[in-house]
């Protein structure tokens, strides 16, 4: 801490008993546009030329008497018959639905909860087994949703912009899907795959929305980008669960960060069954029991340390001084996994949508 007394004789002009900070690293820099020793301790008045922070919410409050959200009693909207999924739309869109668009979410949800032991489920057990709190296990649970699995996100706002190309260039759906799949048709979040060839449940979920009367354009876009991925793809495809459920919850009117918000939260309630299976039916692990052998390693052969007096010789320095000496290390680089050489990041503008525009993407 160094020591806080006066040690020019002077004294805090504030509080005498924590001393001049002048002399403490660059306080009393000619360039600092304050006197920092002259600096108040302690609460000070508040500054009635700046507004205070304050959180300003148009989603709900709370008083002692109910808790609102956009407009409504929710004590009220569940004494009236009201459901979750209802609450849900009240919230994200300020509106109750109609029955039938309350039906598909319902539909939609409860296809999502459950999945096995998929990313989510695992994330939570393996929580689960350091003898944690389930709500952190449900926590890991949604951090597995990302720009593959469960990319609501990165799904929605590909048709967002390229439904708004079609309508900047003259094109229709069907020519603008064709576009976009060969622009995209080695994407994580595509929405077509082979993942869902023999399981009906994906195309179901369009069948039902049309049905119920809900499908809109999103959901006939990505039948266009079906239709056109079948024809560019070299293997059998598909829509897939990604598809499908992006599609119908941007034509219930979600945003696709709403999608990936409700379907994240969706996934966690199932989640919270699988740790509580993982703690009724394992042990706990401790720190430093779980044992790698060496039959699961396929790293460098065991090897003897240099005597630091050798070290040079053994030595590989980073730097390189010709372009084809850069790139000869570079591709070597990229064979030493879990160096991260063999991987790229995009990232674009953060102020747009989600920002991250791929994530994990192997160099070729």
């Amino acid at each position: 801490m160094g020591d806080l007394g006066d040690k020019k004789g002077i004294g805090n002009p504030v509080d005498p008993n924590l001393g001049d900070k002048k002399g403490i690293g660059n306080l009393d820099d000619p360039k600092m546009p304050y006197d920092y020793s002259q600096r108040e301790y302690g609460t000070v008045p508040l500054d009635t030329r700046r507004a205070p922070f304050q959180w300003v919410s148009e989603v709900g409050y709370k008083n002692v008497h109910r808790i609102v959200a956009r407009g409504y009693d929710t004590t009220e909207l569940v004494e009236e018959g009201y459901g979750l999924c209802d609450i849900l739309f009240v919230d994200f869109q300020s509106r109750i639905p109609l029955v039938e668009e309350e039906q598909m979410l319902n539909y939609i949800m409860i296809l999502a909860l459950e999945d096995g032991l998929s990313g989510p489920a695992a994330m939570s057990r393996m929580v689960a087994r350091t003898k944690t709190f389930l709500t952190q296990a449900c926590g890991a649970a949604v951090l597995a949703f990302g720009h593959a699995y469960g990319a609501y996100s990165s799904f929605g706002n590909m048709l967002i912009d390229y439904m708004a190309r079609a309508e900047e260039e003259g094109k229709d759906l069907a020519e603008m899907a064709e576009l976009l799949v060969a622009e995209n048709l080695s994407a994580d979040h595509l929405g077509v795959s082979d993942l869902m060839l023999t399981d009906p449940a994906a195309r179901r979920m369009l069948a039902r929305a049309e049905k119920l009367g809900v499908a809109g354009k999103h959901i006939e876009f990505i039948k266009h980008i079906v239709a056109a991925a079948k024809k560019a793809s070299a293997r059998e495809v598909d829509i897939d669960m990604l598809g499908a459920i992006g599609a119908t919850m941007m034509d219930l009117g979600f945003t696709p960060e709403a999608t990936w918000a409700i379907l994240a939260v969706t996934r966690s309630f199932g989640a919270g069954a699988h740790y509580i299976e993982e703690v009724e039916r394992e042990n706990f692990t401790h720190l430093g029991q779980t044992l790698t052998p060496q039959e699961d390693y396929d790293g460098p052969a065991d090897r003897p340390v240099p005597p630091l007096s050798q070290r040079d010789k053994h030595a590989q320095p980073a730097q390189t001084f010709t372009l084809d000496d850069w790139k000869k290390a570079f591709e070597e680089r990229k064979k030493v996994h879990g160096s991260g050489f063999a991987i790229i990041e995009e990232i674009e503008d953060p102020s747009k949508k989600t920002g991250t525009k791929s994530v994990g993407k192997k160099l070729h």
